[in-house]
């Protein structure tokens, strides 16, 4: 079975190294991941097909907030990083409060850099660092259909309403 570890930047720069020395290529997911839903499955499913270990990069409470605005988090990145590090696929997580993923993209160069389908390889911003050492930008997941706003907005809609019965 593979590790799945929960890491601070220090410890992810060693785990990388060791990895490479393996032979090893390294991809790196990222995102919220609040409330996690198919769609975040799917993403890291994919990103985890793209090299031999798959690091995801979860946003910390601050930059969740600073992104999805007031009320979000719903859960807190401990727990996101918990949830994300019990997928199968993914290796090792480390939580980030920068806004984007250039700093972490910076410290271990990833080979792929995944971003989901609401990207093209044309628009991912971190593109051009990525390029700059030498990596490459994969388009992962399934079509950008689920949300985990769409999942609260439905869960505010059903919230009163009584629960079907059932003979």
């Amino acid at each position: 079975m593979r590790p799945s570890v929960i890491l601070t930047d220090t410890e992810l720069v060693e785990v990388v190294a060791r990895e490479r020395r393996r032979g090893r290529t390294i991809a790196l997911a990222n995102g919220c991941f609040d409330l996690l839903h198919v769609g975040h499955v799917r993403y890291l499913q994919g990103a985890a097909a793209e090299a031999d270990r798959l690091i995801v990069a979860v946003n910390d409470d601050e930059s969740v907030a600073g992104l999805k605005g007031p009320g979000r988090p719903i859960l807190s990145a401990a727990d996101r990083a918990e949830l994300v590090a019990a997928l199968r696929g993914v290796d090792y997580v480390v939580i980030f409060g920068d806004p984007t993923v250039e700093r972490l993209l910076l410290l271990i160069e990833p080979d792929v850099h995944c971003k989901g389908t609401d990207y093209t390889v044309e628009t991912v911003p971190e593109g051009a660092i990525v390029r700059g050492y030498g990596g490459r930008t994969a388009i992962v997941g399934d079509p950008k259909n689920h949300a985990t706003r769409e999942l609260l907005a439905r869960i505010a809609r059903t919230r009163d309403k009584p629960p079907p019965i059932r003979d």
